[in-house]
Order: structure tokens, then sequence, then C-alpha cells
């Protein structure tokens, strides 16, 4: 094997266990994240590092209260449904309820004007199915 080959295998090795740990911490990973750990492994690690440290459980805030913030901040910033809808499902996993993403939601109405309210809607609509869509639900 020359040099270059290990270094190819060891570098696919890594990222193939990087992505790996990246599916099973937030239950998805986006293709370009797994392209990039692909191509370098030690800087999707480092970013990983300040993903876990950002949304993970903090001191002082849950990772269930850092979920919201996350999920607000990308409907105002008009962030695809698809990581709104990744973030909420990760925000329900660690405890959240259809209620409490509604009212996340109501709190950006004010700062955040109606369509930051609408895109969130759209997203939780996606995660939670028809019930959010009936007064009983």
């Amino acid at each position: 094997m020359t040099p270059n080959t290990a270094t190819d295998a060891e570098r696919a090795r890594r990222a193939d266990a990087l992505i790996a740990r990246m599916k099973e911490a937030r239950g998805y990973i986006y293709p370009e994240w797994e392209l990039a750990a692909r191509q370098d492994p030690e800087f999707v690690e480092a970013y990983n590092r300040i993903y876990e440290l950002g949304l993970g459980e903090g001191r002082h805030v849950s990772a269930k209260v850092r979920e919201f913030v996350a999920i607000a901040l990308l409907c105002f910033r008009g962030g695809e449904r698809a990581g709104l809808v990744a973030h909420m499902r990760r925000a329900m996993q660690f405890g959240a309820t259809p209620s409490e993403l509604f009212e996340v939601l109501e709190a950006c109405v004010v700062p955040g004007g109606a369509p930051t309210f609408h895109r969130g809607l759209g997203a939780l609509m996606e995660v939670v199915g028809p019930a959010a869509r009936s007064p009983a639900g």
C-alpha cells in the first residue's frame, strides 16, 4: 500500500465514523455535510464539536431550550424547511411537545413578524402531521 493510499483509507474510515456519530447524535445528516466529512474529516470534526457544545446539554440551559433558540433563528432567517423540521424533531427527542413548539413560534411573531411565524408553522405541520391541523390536535 502506498502512503497516499493509506492516507486515503484512513480519511475514509475517519469520515465514515464521523458521519455515523453525527447521524446518531442528530438523527440526520445533510448530504452536504457528508460530502464535507469525506473531503476533510478533521474540519468537520471541529465543526461537530462546536455544534455539540452549542446545541447539546448546557450547564444552565437544556438541549431542548437550545433547540428552541435554533428553531426561532432558523424561522427568522428563512431557513430551509428541512432544517426547521430536523431541529423540531430533535427538540421533541429532548422532550418538547407540539404545544411547546407552537409557543416557540408564537414568541417569534413580535420580534420576527408573521412570515417568521408562518415558516415555523409549515415545518410544525410537517413534524406533527394532520393532528396539527385539527383544533382537537
